[in-house]
């Protein structure tokens, strides 16, 4: 007798994790199911020199990430959303190499998921407080990884990409949601009442 769970009949996805940067840019591709611990595909870094044109070095970002999504097939793409920081040119830099990562997806058809530092800790680790050592070790025994992955960017990519595998259900389940209330003329009103007496 064979005992069927709840993710036996779920697809494998692919998810393409981008930790953007413009000197490094994380990348990381896992597949896997919700619920269940994912398997590493592929984990890299995308590096630009700092005295090239930012023309040239969004050029070779985007050119990398295009190569990426041709040889992995990913069916979605995480990128880190970005927050303001305290070095204002950092986080330029930050936010015109995730577009270039959305660009990207967008040009092929696959859906963007952008996904908060807190939330990818969150998800990965229990704690949205959780230190950069924190995420990569429990990066590492997920994908059941005996080195680290190399630099920090691409322990993050594959934690974003983790993130997104696992938080997709919630995802999908909240935009149906939100189409449901958009095709029936909105949220029910302050006036009603769910399981009891207005």
């Amino acid at each position: 007798m064979y005992v069927v769970n709840g993710y036996a009949a779920r697809p494998s996805s692919r998810v393409l994790g981008v930790d953007p940067g413009l000197t490094r840019c994380g990348l990381g591709v896992v597949d896997g199911v919700p619920g269940r611990p994912p398997s590493l595909v592929a984990t890299g870094v995308v590096r630009t020199d700092a005295d090239l044109d930012i023309a040239a070095r969004l050029l070779a970002i985007e050119e990398e990430i295009e190569r990426w999504l041709t040889k992995y097939q990913p069916d979605t793409v995480a990128v880190e959303r970005v927050f303001s920081q305290h070095n204002v040119r950092t986080v330029m830099g930050t936010a015109q190499a995730g577009a270039v990562a959305i660009v990207c997806a967008a040009r092929r058809g696959l859906p963007v998921a952008l996904h908060t530092p807190s939330e990818v800790k969150a998800a990965v680790t229990g704690s949205g407080r959780a230190d950069k050592d924190q995420v990569t070790l429990m990066v590492m025994r997920l994908l059941r990884l005996t080195d680290r992955p190399s630099p920090a960017d691409a322990a993050d990519a594959l934690a974003l990409a983790i993130c997104h595998l696992w938080r997709a259900p919630a995802i999908q389940a909240r935009a149906r949601q939100a189409n449901a209330r958009t095709t029936t003329g909105g949220p029910v009103s302050k006036g009603s009442a769910v399981g009891g007496t207005a």
